[in-house]
């Protein structure tokens, strides 16, 4: 990487923080006018890098299997900013809705992480399994008797975003920059979920928010990191 281009990258990640301090921050005033606008706008950088960095690969590079499967990538950012505006909105009324548009995100980041190897071994794939699926099922236990009739629909998007953070893992394309942003997206969920259906958490949107846009940064830059690396 050139100095100019990593110079480039450097204020690329300090806009992005910048821009999500803004909205984490904000949430301690909420509600103010047109905040969903302010929450989308780390998520619309990150759309927009990645937009522009699959344009230049798309134009140096011959491998169209890889460029198709990234497409999917950018498919499941521009749901997430779908579902980051429906919950800001009308957080209440809307959750079920916003829970699909992460839902479909989560498939689109499924798919864009595809083919799948296990470079583990396999006392560490068993590990990496169960300390997943323990988790999951921790969380559900913990969340289960506050669902009501959300009950199938948690139970399904806690399935993918559970896929999706193994996905991370045993993707080809792994690198600790993804398998960072499938935790912390677990983590982000995880607290919005506790706090929503069991205990309210103090300032729960603070830590919400700080680990999702954690989450989709590391997701963005490990997935970058990984098409432009040599095969």
């Amino acid at each position: 990487m050139t100095i100019s281009a990593l110079k480039q990258q450097q204020k690329i990640t300090l806009l992005f923080i910048a821009l999500a301090f803004t909205f984490i921050v904000s949430t301690l005033i909420k509600p103010y006018p047109f905040s969903w606008a302010v929450k989308l706008l780390p998520i619309i950088l990150l759309i927009s890098i990645t937009w522009q960095q699959l344009s230049q690969l798309k134009s140096q590079d011959n491998d169209l299997k890889k460029l198709s499967c990234a497409k999917y990538f950018l498919f499941g950012l521009l749901c997430s900013s779908v579902g980051d505006f429906i919950l800001d909105y009308n957080r209440e009324q809307w959750f079920i809705f916003g829970l699909g548009a992460f839902f479909i995100a989560h498939l689109f980041y499924l798919k864009s992480l595809s083919p799948f190897k296990n470079k583990h071994s396999t006392g560490k794939t068993t590990i990496i399994l169960l300390a997943y699926g323990v988790f999951g099922a921790i969380m559900f236990i913990l969340l289960k008797d506050g669902l009501g009739e959300l009950f199938i629909p948690v139970l399904g998007y806690m399935s993918v975003l559970l896929l999706m953070a193994l996905a991370t893992v045993f993707s080809a394309k792994s690198n600790a920059w993804l398998i960072a942003g499938g935790v912390s997206f677990v983590v982000s969920d995880s607290l919005i979920g506790f706090d929503k259906f069991t205990a309210q958490l103090w300032q729960s949107q603070l830590w919400v928010m700080a680990s999702y846009y954690f989450a989709q940064f590391a997701l963005v830059k490990g997935y970058l990191s990984a098409l432009n690396r040599s095969e």
